[in-house]
C-alpha cells in the first residue's frame, strides 16, 4: 500500500513545492525554442487528444514517446481475470506478445504499483503502470537505445507521458470498443456485461482512504455488485448478492445499485435507503427475489463507521496486520422482503484498519472434494497478504484468484470483495502531503 501512495504523491508532487523537480526536468532534456522537451511532447498530445480516434492513440503515444529519447514503446492492458498483459495492437506501438501477470517483470510492475527498469538487454527497458486514477489499467514498455538515453530526468518524464496515456485509454474508452477488446481473452456473458457497465472503477485512493474490489468470476458475473462514492467527509460503500444466477440476477443487482445510488445522491441516510431500495424491488419483482445487501458510511474526518447488513455475511476487521473480532450487527432481512431495520451499527476505526465485505460466493466455493473455502482460510490469506505490504488492488486480486483456484471446476456462485482502509484524520494526512515531494 504504501508503494502505491508513493506513486500517486509522486504525480502530485509537482503541484506540492515541485519547483526544483519542474526546473530539473527542463535543464535534463534538449530544449526547442525554449520549451523542454516533455512540454512539448505532453503539450502535443493534449493538442492531439481532441481529435485522435482510439485506434490510433499508439501513433500519437509513441511519436510523443520518441521526443523523450525513447527507441519504442508497447503498451499492455490487462484482461478481465488480471492474470495477463495484453498489448495494445494498434499502429506506431512496438508489437510484443502477451506477459504473465506473476511471473514477469511489467507484471510485478503492475502488482506492485511501481516503476522498474532493466538494463541486462542492451537496450535499456523502462515498465510504468497506466493508472485511471489509482485503478491499475496495465503497464506502458520505453525501450531504449542505449543507456545513456536514460536518466531521472527522462524516467520522470516517462512517467508523466504514461499518466497522460492511462487518462486518454479511458477517456476514449467512453465511445471506442478497442480497449475493451483488447482485454477480452474470451467471450463475457450477457449478465457480466451488464453488471462490468454498472460498477465504478476497482480502486479508488484519497489521502484518507483506499477502496478497492474484485469480482469474479470475471466473464460471467451475473447477481454480485458494489458501489462506493466519496462525498465531502463521507465515503459510501455498498456490497450487494442478488438471488438467482443468468440475466434475471443481472437485473436485480442493477435495479439494487440503481436505487441504491437514487436514495444516496438525494442525501438519504442508511436506514431510509435500505427503505427505498427495499420499496423498488418489490415492486418490481414481488416477494419472490431479494438482494442481500452490505451498506456503510464512513467518516473520513473522524473514522466513525456506521453500517448495516440485509441478509449478508458480516465484514471482517483488520488491525496491525491481524483479523481481529469481527465487528457485530444485527442482520436485517434482504432487500425486498420488507423487513424493518434491525440495527445500524457503529464502530470507531483506527488509522490504519481494513474492513473487508464479501458475498458468500467467497466462503462457499467448493473444492472437488466438497471442502468449503470458508471465512478461516479467507482471514488467513488476508492476514499474510496484510503483512506482505501489499497494495489493497493486488490484495484482492490475489485473494479472488485464491477462491478460483480452490474451486478449480469454476465458480458455481459470485465472489466479490471490497476493501476499505482509513488512512487518518486530517491533520495527520497534511503532514504526509507537505513531506510528499521527498518519498521521490
Amino acid at each position: 500500500m504504501r508503494t502505491l501512495r508513493r506513486y500517486l504523491l509522486c504525480h502530485a508532487a509537482i503541484g506540492v513545492g515541485g519547483e526544483r523537480r519542474r526546473l530539473h526536468v527542463q535543464e535534463g532534456h534538449k530544449t526547442h525554442g525554449g520549451v523542454s522537451a516533455e512540454n512539448a511532447a505532453l503539450g502535443a498530445m493534449l493538442e492531439a487528444a481532441h481529435v485522435v480516434a482510439p485506434d490510433q492513440l499508439g501513433w500519437l503515444v509513441s511519436a510523443q514517446a520518441r521526443r523523450l529519447g525513447v527507441d519504442d514503446c508497447a503498451l499492455f492492458l490487462v484482461d478481465y481475470e488480471q492474470r495477463r498483459l495484453v498489448p495494445l495492437a494498434t499502429g506506431g506501438l512496438a508489437v510484443r506478445e502477451p506477459l504473465d501477470v506473476d511471473t514477469t517483470m511489467a507484471g510485478r510492475a503492475f502488482q506492485h504499483v511501481e516503476i522498474l527498469e532493466s538494463m541486462a538487454d542492451p537496450r535499456p527497458r523502462l515498465w510504468i503502470p497506466l493508472l485511471d486514477g489509482t485503478e491499475r489499467l496495465g503497464v506502458i514498455e520505453f525501450t531504449f537505445a542505449s543507456p545513456d538515453d536514460l536518466d531521472d530526468a527522462v524516467r520522470d518524464s516517462c512517467r508523466h507521458l504514461a499518466a497522460l496515456t492511462a487518462e486518454l485509454v479511458v477517456s476514449k474508452s467512453l465511445f471506442s470498443d478497442v480497449f475493451t477488446q483488447t482485454r477480452r481473452l474470451r467471450p463475457m456473458s450477457l449478465p457480466a456485461e451488464i453488471q462490468r457497465n454498472l460498477l465504478p472503477p476497482l480502486t479508488l485512493v484519497t489521502p484518507q482512504v483506499t477502496i478497492s474490489a474484485a469480482l469474479e468470476p470475471a466473464y460471467d458475473v451475473a447477481g454480485d455488485a458494489f458501489d462506493y462514492a466519496v462525498n465531502g467527509p463521507v465515503a459510501h460503500v455498498a456490497v450487494f448478492d442478488a438471488m438467482g444466477h443468468g440475466l434475471e440476477a443481472s437485473l436485480l443487482a442493477s435495479l439494487a445499485v440503481g436505487a441504491y445510488r437514487h436514495s444516496r445522491r438525494q442525501g438519504l441516510g442508511l436506514e431510509p435507503t435500505l427503505a427505498s431500495m427495499d420499496a423498488a424491488i418489490s415492486a418490481q419483482f414481488g416477494q419472490e427475489r431479494f438482494v442481500t445487501a452490505l451498506l456503510g458510511e464512513l467518516r473520513l474526518d473522524t473514522g466513525r463507521l456506521r453500517w448495516l447488513i440485509a441478509g449478508h455475511p458480516p465484514p471482517l476487521l483488520v488491525r496491525g496486520g491481524r483479523v481481529v473480532a469481527g465487528p457485530e450487527c444485527e442482520p436485517t432481512l434482504p432487500v425486498g422482503l420488507g423487513g424493518e431495520v434491525v440495527e445500524v451499527a457503529e464502530l470507531q476505526l483506527e488509522p490504519g484498519d481494513r474492513l473487508l465485505a464479501f458475498t458468500d460466493g467467497v466462503i462457499e466455493a467448493r473444492a472437488p472434494d466438497g471442502g468449503l473455502f470458508g471465512t478461516d482460510r479467507l482471514v488467513d490469506l488476508l492476514q499474510r497478504s496484510s503483512a506482505s505490504g501489499l497494495p489493497a488492488p493486488e490484495t484482492m486480486r490475489r485473494l479472488t484468484h485464491a477462491v478460483l483456484e480452490w474451486q478449480s471446476e469454476g465458480l458455481r456462485d459470485d465472489a466479490t470483495l471490497l476493501f476499505v482502509e482509513w488512512m487518518g484524520r486530517g491533520e495527520e494526512l497534511e503532514s504526509r502531503a507537505r513531506s510528499a515531494p521527498e518519498l521521490w
